[in-house]
């Protein structure tokens, strides 16, 4: 791995350069802050000096007594004065001369927010959408079937986002979808992918960002996009938070708390969350295997699991104000997750037909995990005098391990259920996987004229992983010996240096954003035991553009352009082969090459008195996509590892709306419909396909008498093809219920998630000697009664 030293002293160099250099006096401005009604003062209250066109020249905040004391250059100014939880308050304005260069404004008091928590619950009833320059933010914690839920339970309620039963996520119909926590990668999603988020309960996240054509401000990877969660915290005076007890079923036991104290200059901020889980899976597959000499071998397998999960999730940390324009957090993060999964797979074997039986065999695997996991993250904040001039600086940490200690057992039997004595199986499967990821990050944002501004930045991330795998199988003498080629130690480093600038300006109803990122990539995968090695290094820029016309207050079009890259990661790369199926395996491939997208958009927003729509019609050119191609061999025993295809060419339209019938009933709607062509001539002629396809969401929210709330959702995903099959529809319900009580502080909230217990992921792979068709539905049904309770600050 190359050293970061240049980065560092970029950085740097960058912090020193932007400082201030001098700063002038010419006149002073005092005053006192204190609470309306009370003799109280209010200490560290914000003022901040503006001139007559709403420029901000000069601020600082109020001392312990509410004293406050700005220095300022000569002319004529207001004051705004602010107070978390008071409204804030506008002087007259005031001249600052030679003549008279000091200025007492006396007592200014403020106002407490006088809005009951009722009337916060009533506008809080619908799960809002802000529409941003390149992204969508969801206010995720007003949706009720979030409730008693976890990360993965929050994506699939989104717009443009669905998730598979196996907690795979995509947007828009793609996959290759970059997940960040708080907007930074994190180890939930480093080696289980984004399945790894059922860990996180919904009661943290405060809000989610989908960015589906990123700007150059983000990473390039993700080629549909970035959807970035952001975790709860808040920064009110005093003591303030929530909580949640969940009882669900199957089982899913659940405590959470979000606890927030700001005094003075620092807020201290606690997140905690307590899972205990069953979780219950099952699958079918058919499977023709056409041999040679014209004979068939048919394949009927069925599975079932049952995981017992125990997931703690901690995270704590704290904000010092310098002033309320320098800000230092500082946050250290804690997660492990204790699963022993049981596995059951029966194989009924055929030849030519159903009626010709061969016999079965039992497998079952017996498996504990263990995965500890912590990140630790250093963040500085500066807003200087004028408004928009901003500078971030982070530093994060990653350290994740995570150990799988497994046993299979297999015995077959003849058609008359004989145990044949030769067919007995025992192995073993050790597997510990370790990752450090350390990430420097400085953005820097400085005002142009009026409205324009420039933003530049750097960020360099060196990521370490290792996969240290030993599989052995127990011989008729009772030793074990090591399954061959199935001994390594597989590592994984990674270098990412990247620089970006982007400009961005607004004239009458125009408004752009241009921007150019370069990013170095330096990958290296090794083998130990049998020396391999595989580096990789290439330099990519990735240009981006966003246009908007605003062109009333009720219509706004958006235009953009983005360059992506999806670059092979662990998982992908890793030739460890899953071993929990015995005749069906998956791997990944050392020799993958990065995939390339240009992505096209076109939105438009319509704004309403009782309803928004937002339409957008995009386009997508792949070069070098990453697909999982199944092959299977003569003795019906299948592989499935990731290649690179030629392309593919993808368009849609995507609807997404909200529309208030009446005082008492809410909906909104999510429709995308969408064609792809893929092509994979360069690997099968058969592998090419195209297929058009649609997404439906839609939900309803009925407000009742006496504190009531009811919620019902539809999910559609239609029947798609791949390169190798079909992918079938599927459609289910979800049903929630709410019910305030304690003085409007609590809410009882009973949610049914696949009400139909019709979730099933179902699907047809095809190849020149099978044909496998198949199903699986790893989440049934859930239940969950969750009591929130609300601290009032």
């Amino acid at each position: 791995m190359k050293p970061f030293f240049l980065p560092l002293f970029l950085t740097i160099t960058l912090l020193i350069s932007i400082q201030p250099l001098l700063a002038q006096q010419k006149g002073t401005l005092r005053g006192s802050v204190q609470e309306s009604g009370k003799s109280s003062p209010l200490p560290f209250a914000t003022v901040g000096v503006y001139t007559q066109k709403d420029s901000l020249v000069g601020g600082g905040i109020a001392d312990e007594k509410g004293k406050f004391e700005v220095v300022l250059p000569l002319g004529s100014f207001y004051a705004l004065v602010e107070f978390m939880g008071f409204e804030a308050i506008k002087s007259p304005l005031f001249t600052l001369s030679r003549e008279q260069n000091e200025l007492n404004l006396g007592r200014l008091t403020l106002q407490a927010f006088t809005a009951d928590l009722a009337e916060v619950l009533i506008q809080g009833e619908k799960t809002l959408m802000e529409l941003a320059l390149d992204k969508r933010v969801f206010n995720v914690g007003k949706d009720l079937a979030n409730t008693g839920g976890n990360a993965s339970d929050i994506l699939m309620n989104l717009p443009s986002i669905s998730v598979d039963p196996e907690g795979n996520v995509s947007l828009r119909g793609s996959t290759n979808v970059r997940i960040l926590i708080d907007g930074k990668p994190s180890g939930l999603v480093s080696f289980k992918g984004s399945s790894g988020l059922r860990q996180l309960p919904a009661n943290l996240v405060e809000r989610v960002e989908v960015i589906t054509n990123p700007s150059a401000r983000y990473e390039a990877e993700g080629m549909a996009g970035i959807i970035n969660i952001i975790l709860k915290k808040d920064e009110k005076q005093g003591f303030n938070g929530s909580g949640e007890l969940i009882i669900g079923s199957p089982l899913n036991l659940g405590l959470t708390a979000n606890l927030n104290y700001r005094k003075n200059r620092i807020n201290w901020f606690v997140n905690y969350g307590l899972a205990k889980r069953n979780s219950l899976g099952r699958g079918e597959l058919y499977q023709e295997v056409y041999q040679q000499d014209g004979s068939t071998l048919l394949l009927q397998q069925k599975v079932n699991s049952k995981v017992s999960s125990l997931n703690n999730s901690l995270r704590a940390g704290l904000d010092y104000f310098f002033s309320e324009q320098s800000i230092l957090t500082a946050s250290y993060v804690w997660r492990r997750s204790d699963a022993h999964r049981i596995t059951n797979i029966r194989y009924e074997d055929y030849l030519n037909t159903v009626d010709n039986y061969l016999g079965y065999a039992l497998r079952k695997q017996d498996e504990t995990e263990d995965e500890p996991n912590k990140e630790a993250i250093l963040n500085f904040k500066k807003r200087f005098e004028r408004k928009g001039h901003e500078l971030n600086a982070s530093f994060t940490y990653l350290n994740y391990w995570e150990r799988s200690n497994q046993l299979f057992t297999e015995n077959a039997f003849t058609p008359s259920r004989q145990k044949l004595p030769k067919g007995s199986l025992t192995q073993t499967s050790l597997n510990d996987e370790y990752e450090n990821q350390y990430l420097l990050q400085v953005d820097y944002t400085q005002p142009l004229g009026t409205k324009g501004k420039i933003e530049t930045g750097i960020r360099t991330s060196f990521r370490e992983m290792e996969n240290d795998y030993l599989v052995q199988e127990m011989k008729e003498s009772g030793t074990y010996e090591t399954v061959n080629g199935l001994d390594n130690i597989f590592l994984y480093d990674e270098n990412i240096l990247a620089l970006y600038g982007i400009l961005a300006n607004e004239w009458e109803k125009w408004s752009f954003q241009a921007g150019l990122r370069a990013e170095y990539t330096d990958i290296e995968t090794r083998l130990v035991e049998t020396k391999e090695s595989n580096p990789r290094t290439y330099t990519n820029l990735f240009p981006s553009g966003h246009l908007n016309y605003k062109a009333n207050a009720k219509n706004a079009f958006q235009l953009s352009y983005s360059r992506r890259i999806r670059r092979p990661v662990y998982n992908d790369l890793s030739p460890y082969v899953t071993f929990s199926d015995q005749r069906n395996f998956f791997s990944g491939n050392p020799n993958l090459n990065p995939e390339f997208a240009d992505a096209y958009e076109l939105s438009h927003i319509l704004y309403g008195e009782k309803r928004t729509l937002f339409s957008t019609l995009y386009y997508r050119s792949t070069q070098d996509k990453i697909q999982r191609i199944r092959s299977v061999g003569e003795n019906g025993f299948s592989v499935t590892a990731p290649y690179n295809l030629v392309g593919e060419e993808s368009y849609g339209l995507e609807f997404s709306g909200d529309y208030t019938a009446n005082s008492w009933w809410k909906l909104d709607f999510n429709a995308n419909f969408f064609y792809a062509a893929i092509d994979g001539s360069n690997l099968n002629q058969d592998f090419q396909a195209t297929t058009t396809s649609m997404l439906f969401r839609q939900t309803s929210r009925f407000t009742l008498d006496k504190g009531w709330d009811l919620q019902l959702r539809g999910n559609y995903e239609a029947r798609r093809r791949t390169a190798q099959g079909v992918q079938k529809g599927v459609f289910f319900l979800d049903f929630s219920a709410s019910k305030k009580i304690l003085a409007q502080r609590g809410t009882l909230i009973f949610t049914l998630s696949d009400a139909l217990n019709s979730r099933i992921n179902r699907y047809v792979t095809e190849g020149g000697n099978f044909f496998t068709e198949g199903e699986s539905q790893m989440m049934l049904r859930q239940a969950n009664l969750t009591f929130n309770y609300r601290i009032k600050p």
